[in-house]
């Protein structure tokens, strides 16, 4: 399986689009359509995520112009030791896998070496202009303790089953829905579901859910009652349906034992209401149209 660090090879394509024409114009930069169903094949993102995927790449095309204009420049060493890092981490140390990989897609070298100098233009930009001065201070830290107990547990596991639909299948949702009126959770899981754990039943055995599942889901299953389902919830396109089926509640955390936590926490939040204040800014000084 291909390490994240290879996702940068498939962000130019995934696939055969047929559908072009222009999604968007940046200043002087356009963005094709067929560039964001390619970014969504990546994301394997559902169609109804193609308004936030066009704007995701805006958002590119606004750094890498904000950051010319600024005379930032990356060093081609820079690059190459990158370069190096992910060819060793992705491909085995293999530059042939690599070659053979972006044959099979299509793909020159020297649209896959700038897409990645791209990348890293963009994440420094990020640093310079927003993650570098992201704070967390001590009245906001208290504030998440306070707003957010449920977070900050040690000792505490559940079993809960999982139905997982990947994008292409969110419109089995109400289908499964339904029949789970009639059909044990265990049978529809095994039938739909795309999660690891679906061959038995979708269950997940005594977990500790902070280790496993990501935020949002480990905030609903902190709300759900003993043997109750939860809504269904979308991340990143994929569809995910609950059922608490037993826990053992843990030991709250106090304030200094939970501060490394909360403290990260915080400064993401933190981060990306600056990083959105700083999009609104680059957007109101560049001339933008969506098609």
């Amino acid at each position: 399986m291909l390490t994240a660090l290879a996702a940068g090879v498939l962000a130019l394509v995934a696939g055969a689009v047929e559908v072009d024409g222009i999604a968007a114009k940046v200043g002087a930069e356009t963005i094709l359509k067929s560039e964001v169903y390619r970014e969504m094949q990546r994301m394997r993102a559902p169609e109804s995520a193609y308004n936030e995927v066009r704007n995701e790449l805006i958002d590119r095309k606004l750094i890498l112009k904000a950051a010319s204009e600024s005379k930032m420049t990356m060093q081609d060493w820079v690059v190459e030791n990158r370069l190096r890092d992910i060819i060793e981490k992705a491909f085995d140390g293999d530059r042939n896998k690599l070659m053979e990989t972006l044959g099979q897609q299509k793909v020159s070298y020297p649209e896959w070496r700038q897409r990645m100098k791209d990348d890293m233009i963009v994440a420094a930009m990020r640093w310079n202009v927003v993650d570098k001065y992201v704070v967390a201070r001590p009245s906001d830290l208290r504030k998440a303790y306070a707003e957010h107990p449920e977070r900050y547990v040690t000792g505490g596991k559940v079993t809960v089953s999982v139905i997982l639909l990947k994008p292409e299948d969110a419109n089995l949702r109400d289908e499964i829905s339904e029949a789970l009126a009639t059909t044990d959770f265990a049978e529809l899981a095994r039938k739909y579901s795309a999660d690891i754990h679906a061959s038995d039943g979708g269950v997940w055995k005594d977990v500790v859910p902070a280790e496993v599942f990501k935020p949002e889901i480990c905030e609903e299953i902190a709300k759900m009652p003993k043997a109750t389902l939860s809504r269904w919830i979308e991340l990143d396109g994929w569809s995910f349906l609950l059922r608490k089926d037993a826990e053992v509640e843990g030991t709250k955390l106090s304030f200094e034992e939970a501060y490394d936590q909360i403290e990260q926490e915080v400064k993401e939040a933190e981060g990306k209401t600056a990083y959105e204040a700083w999009m609104k800014r680059l957007r109101s000084e560049t001339y933008i149209k969506v098609f």
